[in-house]
């Protein structure tokens, strides 16, 4: 569990700083450069996934805090259809989606961590989803008082098209985790 702990306070406290120190970001982009803050970013959230992917998989079998209904499974495979497509509609252009979902990356890790606490009743995921689940909380409503003081502007409306590039994306890359891409990735087929 401590591998996946350290990882866990690297990654998401990278991705954090934005939250609990936005002043601490932007003097350390004005005293050493946009590059030097990106470069710090992508080292310590790299160094944190890493160490989250080794922690999880030594830690996944350990001790079970709850035994979840077998048909739960399937209610975390619909959910997540919706966190793939809510992944889809962040990384295309905004189409109508984009700005009525307000934050589609935020919301889709919020399905997927939940999904995945529905299906999974061990520490190492509780710890996992958990914590992603409420960091994603936490940063939507940080963005939502970003928003509110005009630190960041909301996403203007596009073409419905962008809106059906993304439905369609999510819902293909949805299909090859459930057929086998989940097993190669995770480890763990989704029917298991």
């Amino acid at each position: 569990m401590f591998w996946l702990i350290i990882g866990l306070i690297l990654f998401l406290g990278a991705h954090s700083v934005r939250i609990v120190a936005p002043d601490f970001r932007q003097r350390f982009m004005e005293s050493r450069g946009d590059n030097a803050w990106k470069g710090l970013y992508t080292l310590v959230s790299l160094a944190g996934l890493i160490l989250i992917i080794w922690g999880f998989s030594i830690a996944r079998y350990g001790p079970i805090i709850y035994d979840p209904p077998l048909w739960m499974r399937y209610i975390t495979e619909l959910l997540m259809l919706f966190a793939f497509i809510s992944l889809a509609v962040s990384s295309v252009p905004a189409g109508k989606l984009k700005p009525a979902l307000k934050h589609p990356m935020l919301l889709s890790v919020k399905i997927w961590a939940l999904a995945h606490l529905l299906a999974n009743g061990d520490l190492a995921s509780l710890l996992l989803f958990g914590s992603f689940l409420v960091w994603a909380v936490a940063d939507r409503i940080s963005e939502k008082r970003r928003l509110k003081a005009g630190i960041t502007q909301p996403t203007e409306p596009g073409p419905v098209r962008n809106d059906v590039i993304a439905v369609i994306v999510g819902v293909v890359v949805y299909g090859l985790f459930i057929w086998k891409l989940h097993y190669w990735l995770i480890g763990v087929p989704v029917h298991a």
